[in-house]
């Protein structure tokens, strides 16, 4: 795809949201019909279930239509920011759905901490746009890897085991993508 295409679909992007603010249904429907496919591929991606992808996906699609209005360029091109929520929204179900696994289970092998980590209070804070930035830079399989890491507590061998990649290989997407955002953070 050429720079000008690209700029062309991110413009359309951008008038859809614009459009999508202000409750416009039929924009709604053709913002879907963009960028559902899409979507849904990096929601399956990280959950590696349909039925959870589908959730994400809808749920990614309902905080679109009620925040559309607060996107703004400096989060990124529209795209982005949409795949963004689309990605957090994949990771808060994992979570939720793993938590609530645990708390049926009667054995007391394994405790889980519940608590907000780092990566939660860093997107709390004022620096969350930043952070959103920045984690948008990476490659894919480097965000992917630190999201998966943090967000849903994979070791390197359940992530080498999910990406269908060497654990040497995940390790080192780790490593640079935490060095590139402390870079990009440090800006």
């Amino acid at each position: 795809m050429t720079t000008a295409t690209q700029n062309l679909d991110q413009e359309e992007l951008m008038r859809l949201l614009v459009l999508v603010a202000r409750s416009d249904r039929q924009a709604f429907q053709a913002l879907y019909g963009r960028i559902s496919a899409r979507m849904f591929g990096l929601c399956l991606k990280l959950a590696g279930q349909q039925e959870l992808a589908e959730e994400a996906l809808q749920d990614a699609f309902i905080q679109i239509w009620h925040h559309a209005g607060e996107y703004h360029s400096d989060r990124g091109s529209p795209l982005s920011w949409m795949l963004t929520i689309a990605r957090y929204r994949t990771l808060d179900l994992m979570r939720s759905r793993k938590a609530r696994g645990n708390g049926s289970d009667d054995s007391v092998d394994h405790l889980e901490d519940l608590r907000s980590g780092p990566l939660d209070e860093s997107l709390r804070e004022a620096g969350a746009q930043q952070l959103t930035g920045c984690l948008d830079e990476l490659s894919d399989v480097q965000r992917d890897s630190i999201l998966l890491s943090y967000y849903r507590g994979f070791t390197h061998d359940e992530l080498a085991l999910a990406l269908s990649s060497p654990v040497g290989t995940v390790k080192s997407w780790i490593r640079r993508g935490l060095l590139a955002l402390k870079r990009c953070l440090e800006r």
